[in-house]
């Protein structure tokens, strides 16, 4: 693709922003994912117990709160500490429960907004959206599982390798970036799922990569820069007092859901100047019939 090609879809995907109400799909999106958080959280505590590393699930934890906004874990912590004092079999059976039940909502939801980035009618049946819905929600937290699990447990397997294959300390330290790289790698991976699999459209795996590296790459940016003005500018502790952790932590999620929905108008509009070719002027007729995937 050539560098007109590329630019025409930047611009083509900032008009289509506003056109596809990105801005309302992202807030819809949040929502779902608040109520996902405590549910997944449980399945989560759940599945590193069957981990033989101890403390593992703390080590999340730890890892959460470097990514969420400051405010947001203290809400975090008390239900999760009353989970793992409780019943596991009986918090395991609710938690699995309610997750499948808030993630075949929001990826159902996700599902309309990518066909809506695509230009493109769902012909889809019900109940295959809502399995595919299920489907992606249960991959998605498979593969960013791993990537939590290999930021957590990168630094010790580098170490133990290491000395169980005589490499030098020259690995070890090229070994800490390179961890991370992967983990990154098995996140974007997930995000090219999402794109691949949800819109009703027929496309290459390979061509959802640009929006799946502009997500992540706006995921970590997000994370760092809403943390750095929640920690030294918010005011929202004394506009919200209580609530200001659950104002943070909606306020994470709706723009890391943005994040999600323009990287998706990215790869949507990089497929049609691909198909077509640049045009002068605003995309009006994306021609989706040559998108539409046959139901």
């Amino acid at each position: 693709m050539t560098r007109a090609h590329f630019k025409q879809a930047i611009n083509s995907s900032y008009d289509d922003i506003v056109r596809h109400h990105v801005f309302q799909a992202a807030a819809a999106l949040s929502y779902y994912f608040i109520l996902a958080v405590f549910p997944g959280l449980i399945v989560l505590s759940a599945v590193m117990g069957l981990v033989p590393v101890p403390h593992l699930f703390g080590h999340v934890i730890r890892l959460m709160t470097r990514l969420l906004p400051q405010n947001s874990m203290s809400m975090v912590r008390p239900v999760i500490r009353s989970v793992l004092q409780a019943n596991h079999g009986a918090w395991l059976s609710a938690g699995a429960l309610g997750l499948i039940w808030v993630l075949s909502a929001a990826f159902d939801a996700l599902i309309e907004a990518l066909d809506m980035a695509y230009d493109v009618v769902d012909e889809r049946p019900f109940w295959k959206t809502r399995l595919i819905a299920i489907g992606l929600g249960l991959m998605t937290g498979l593969l960013l599982t791993i990537a939590l699990i290999i930021m957590i447990l990168g630094p010790r397997f580098g170490e133990w390798l290491a000395s169980r294959i005589d490499l030098s300390n020259v690995f070890v330290v090229l070994w800490m970036p390179v961890h991370w790289l992967v983990a990154v790698a098995f996140t974007i991976m997930s995000v090219e799922a999402i794109y691949f699999l949800a819109p009703n459209v027929k496309q290459r795996f390979r061509a959802t990569l640009p929006g799946a590296i502009l997500a992540v790459g706006s995921w970590l940016a997000l994370s760092w820069g809403l943390g750095y003005y929640f920690r030294h500018f918010g005011t929202y502790n004394r506009i919200y007092g209580t609530l200001s952790g659950f104002i943070a932590l909606m306020t994470w999620f709706y723009w890391n859901a943005f994040a999600l929905l323009v990287g998706a108008e990215l790869n949507a509009e990089l497929a049609k100047q691909s198909k077509k070719g640049p045009i002068p002027g605003k995309q009006n007729d994306p021609e989706p019939e040559q998108l539409k995937r046959a139901a």
